[in-house]
């Protein structure tokens, strides 16, 4: 099943006109389902009660019937159209990453400044979530948005690169699978993932409560500091260690490489899935 799973991962990369620019289902939908573990049984009953509202986002292709389905929805939308051929949630499309050079001290870009990065929408659509005189509309979807950029946020290649869209444009082999259409980006979406999640032991679960306090400390602006830290890392890996050497025109991702991070991708999902329910937790309480 885990090599099934990984040529899957590497077909669906291959065949891509272009690099998927979002986290791909299996690392959402865990991030989603780890949170779903850790909240409160008050945070789930609101949270079913704000879902029964998903017929108004009026994306029958794209459900919210759950919240592994939510968030994966700010992905599944972005090809509809208007009635006129206009992208129905274009305005979103940068909301989904911060791309901070890796090279270059620590600083968010001016786009955040405006609410354009995945950082500036989170604590946004928290508080559209927590607002009870908001629409139903507005909630479920500030709720589908919330638990997918938490998700996105924990993807280093979403919170750090080197003016390469995140890796997008930085081809690199993984282990023994070579293709022109792999890129940083793509390993860390899909190949890296699905070994970091499907590794031992299981990631979805209840963890204890003061694992859950150590990994949720802090808040979106040290979660973003730490991923671009990472993304550092992962640039590191996979060009022989030095990232900020100039970028090779393929990179290697050799066995060594994967071994070495796919421990860290697996941290940071289960890091995400534990700040969401603090996020979701606190959204909800009393």
């Amino acid at each position: 099943m885990k090599h099934l799973r990984l040529f899957a991962a590497l077909i669906a990369a291959s065949l891509l006109p272009s690099p998927a620019a979002a986290y791909w289902e299996y690392g959402h939908e865990t991030v989603a389902a780890i949170a779903w573990a850790n909240i409160t049984p008050h945070a789930r009953t609101e949270i079913r009660r704000i879902l029964r509202a998903q017929a108004q986002l009026d994306t029958p292709t794209c459900p919210v019937r759950t919240i592994e389905e939510a968030s994966v929805w700010p992905d599944c939308v972005k090809p509809l159209k208007d009635d006129a051929g206009k992208s129905r949630f274009g305005y979103a499309y940068s909301w989904h990453y911060q791309n901070v050079d890796i090279c270059q001290p620590f600083r968010l870009p001016p786009a955040c400044d405006s609410g354009d990065c995945v950082s500036a929408q989170i604590p946004r659509q928290l508080a559209i979530l927590k607002d009870k005189r908001a629409s139903e509309k507005d909630r479920v979807m500030a709720l589908a948005f919330l638990v997918h950029f938490v998700g996105d946020l924990h993807q280093p290649l979403h919170a750090g690169d080197k003016g390469d869209k995140g890796g997008n444009d930085t081809r690199v082999d993984y282990g023994i699978y070579a293709t022109p259409r792999l890129n940083l980006h793509s390993v860390w979406d899909g190949l890296l993932a699905e070994r970091a999640i499907s590794t031992p032991p299981k990631l979805v679960r209840r963890y204890p409560l003061a694992e859950q306090r150590r990994e949720a400390t802090g808040g979106v602006m040290a979660w973003s500091r730490e991923n671009w830290a990472i993304a550092k890392r992962a640039y590191a890996a996979a060009m022989g260690g030095d990232a900020c050497r100039p970028t090779p025109a393929l990179m290697q991702m050799d066995e060594a490489a994967i071994q070495a991070m796919a421990p860290v991708e697996r941290e940071q999902i289960k890091r995400g899935g534990l700040r969401l329910a603090k996020l979701l937790n606190g959204a909800f309480r009393g």
